[in-house]
């Protein structure tokens, strides 16, 4: 049996290429072998960090007997959903066909074709409750497809259309409930739209965005979910939704900033932040925040990160700094996805144990793995983290560690923009608009903290490239973003490709992301045509978010900027340490944008095209600040007590 996966670039599929099973990586080769010898294709997706997912892997998928069953009547497919986050988006709205619990091993069986026809989480060796086993499960498809071809192609076929034709206004989000069973749950995934119509970018901008009164109206929603006893929201399983509590800081509101810092506060003194290392876990099984489970993400650190910094909770901030700077850090430069949850302790491997010592018995074990791969987005949002983070917090070194991955993602040898990398190996995978919007909207806040215009440039060159592929139709109907060289081939052969996904939840959505960084770079160079791409890009997005504020907090605070108009501060100053360069840097409002630059780097950005640099000098050799907003100037201010107070008011 040929090991297709030991040489791949995913822990994950590595972490099965000893498998019984004979696994095929995500490809057309798989579809193909499938027609030729008339069997169902089972698509097993998961992450290299994901307890259920390892908890299968040893009860079924290291089974010889059932494994050779498997390859004698299927083709297997191991995707890792974080390669291939398209792949995982589209068979997860297939899945809510079937399951309103949708996480993580996601179990899928489909045609040849492609179309899904039956799905599911994870399956347990032996029935137990009212989950049968997965023997059970893989003997029904069987017959299924054996006695019932018709039927089963029909339904696939069905099935598939509607998810292509589902309209975003149309099709309410599927929120997956936890189960107790697969706690690896998602737990605010939406159904994606595959043909949604945008509003026109030379309509009215805020026509389609939400009201004062509807901001407020989501505010009040999101407050009637806090939990009152524990901090956070909602019940058992408790996660930290970041793009709520950033969108939260964002909303003009003291009641939202408020919240927000409750949540915050209520976190960092729980079980969910390693009191040791620093850095936070993905989720808690419990709603006082206890029990976690222990996988330790790259996203949810650097999302956490920008917003403690941003309540000026230094300590917690710089644990988080710390966990990311000494544990995910690689020596190419970039992050390490993630930390696993099981680690080996005195010799048996166990989920958290490793987390339940104190640092002198730490360094006597081995830590649990990393998952090296570096995603491409996931270091958009640290080094946007970091750079925003550093500059706030004066740690010019957290600066200088954002630069560094910048220079790894962002400027790759083969000059085009790649989806995951291990080392100097790339992944046959394509970058997604994720990638895309992360890395552009971490870049410009590289720019803004370093007063370094390279990296807007850079930025606005990826943005560019999102909506010339959108004009030009890729993968679809024209509309304001899509992804240069279209969607993932295999899904494309087999009309599986989807637009844009919206869902949102544990991090942006790849449409909040490009939409956001669009939106900076508009406040930066006043090109009109980002903010109407921006605005036009959300307008469908926008009823889905206010329906379920909890599960869309990117989505709602890039509509909060369109809709508070672009805020601008620029402090021009020889030293950056300077009482007003300071006071600039604490300030950051939703649709806002501030940098502290010398004059010569005023000077650079102005000649890269960014308006909003035009004659910024100081005034009579004082540090000197320039408030604006839509690129109108207040009088230029040089006293640090006149420049915090006009940003108190």
């Amino acid at each position: 049996m040929p090991n297709r996966l030991a040489d791949s670039v995913s822990p994950y599929l590595r972490s099965h290429s000893d498998n019984p099973v004979d696994w095929y990586p995500w490809g057309a080769e798989a579809f193909a072998e499938a027609a030729r010898r008339d069997v169902p294709v089972l698509i097993s997706i998961g992450y290299a960090t994901c307890h259920w997912c390892h908890v299968m892997a040893r009860e079924s998928f290291s089974d010889p007997v059932l494994a050779a069953w498997m390859n004698e009547n299927f083709v297997s497919i191991k995707v890792d959903r974080e390669e291939h986050p398209d792949v995982d988006s589209s068979y997860l709205a297939a899945a809510s066909a079937f399951t309103d619990q949708l996480g993580w091993p996601l179990t899928v069986f489909a045609t040849p074709a492609g179309r899904a026809f039956y799905a599911g989480t994870y399956f347990p060796p032996v029935a137990m409750l009212e989950r049968p086993s997965f023997r059970q499960v893989l003997e029904a498809i069987l017959d299924a497809w054996t006695q019932r071809r018709a039927e089963v192609e029909s339904n696939a076929e069905q099935l598939a259309a509607a998810i292509r034709a589902q309209a975003l206004d149309a099709g309410a989000p599927r929120a997956a409930r936890s189960s107790h069973a697969n706690p690896d749950a998602n737990p605010m995934h939406a159904s994606p739209d595959a043909n949604s119509t945008h509003a026109s970018p030379d309509a009215n901008l805020l026509d389609a965005v939400p009201t004062e009164a509807d901001f407020a109206a989501a505010l009040s929603e999101l407050a009637g979910y806090e939990d009152q006893e524990f901090g956070g929201f909602g019940g058992a399983p408790k996660f930290p939704v970041a793009p709520t509590v950033n969108f939260l800081l964002d909303s003009g509101s003291a009641e939202g900033i408020a919240l927000a810092t409750r949540t915050l506060s209520a976190m960092a003194a729980s079980d969910l932040r390693d009191q040791v290392e620093g850095g936070f876990f993905r989720y808690a099984t419990r709603r006082d925040w206890s029990e976690p489970h222990y996988e330790r993400m790259l996203y949810d650190n650097a999302q956490l990160l920008d917003a403690y910094a941003r309540v000026d909770s230094a300590a917690v901030a710089t644990g988080i700094a710390d966990f990311v700077l000494a544990v995910l850090l690689l020596p190419s430069g970039g992050f390490a996805s993630a930390q696993d949850s099981e680690s080996t302790v005195d010799g048996q491997r166990v989920e958290g144990g490793y987390y339940a010592l104190n640092a002198e018995a730490r360094a006597a074990q081995v830590p649990p793995a990393l998952d090296d791969k570096v995603l491409t987005g996931w270091n958009g949002l640290a080094i946007g983290a970091l750079a925003s983070a550093g500059s706030r917090l004066g740690r010019p070194d957290w600066v200088d560690a954002a630069a560094r991955a910048a220079e790894l993602v962002a400027t790759p040898a083969s000059g085009r923009l790649v989806r995951a990398r291990i080392g100097n190996r790339i992944s046959t995978a394509r970058p997604t608009l994720e990638d895309y919007g992360m890395l552009a909207s971490g870049l410009i806040d590289l720019a803004l903290a370093a007063g370094e215009p390279r990296w807007a440039i850079r930025a606005r060159e990826l943005i560019r490239a999102c909506t010339t592929a959108g004009a030009d139709g890729a993968g679809g109907a024209p509309r304001p973003f899509a992804v240069p060289g279209g969607p993932d081939p295999v899904l494309a052969a087999h009309g599986l490709a989807l637009d844009a996904d919206p869902s949102e939840g544990a991090y942006p959505s790849g449409l909040s992301a490009i939409s956001s960084a669009a939106l900076k770079i508009y406040s930066l160079s006043g090109d009109r045509t980002l903010l109407s791409a921006a605005a036009a890009a959300m307008a469908p997005v926008a009823a889905l978010a206010l329906q379920r504020p909890l599960g869309f907090g990117a989505s709602l605070g890039v509509l909060r900027g369109i809709r508070s108009g672009s805020r601008q501060l620029v402090v021009v100053s020889e030293d950056r340490d300077a009482p007003v360069a300071r006071a600039a840097r604490g300030w950051r409002a939703a649709g806002a944008v501030s940098s502290v630059v010398t004059t010569a780097q005023a000077a650079a950005w102005t000649e890269a095209g960014f308006e909003l640099f035009e004659g910024r000098v100081t005034r009579d050799g004082a540090p000197t600040a320039y408030l604006c907003e839509d690129f109108v100037c207040a009088l230029p201010i040089t006293e640090a007590h006149q420049l915090a107070e006009t940003l108190r008011r």
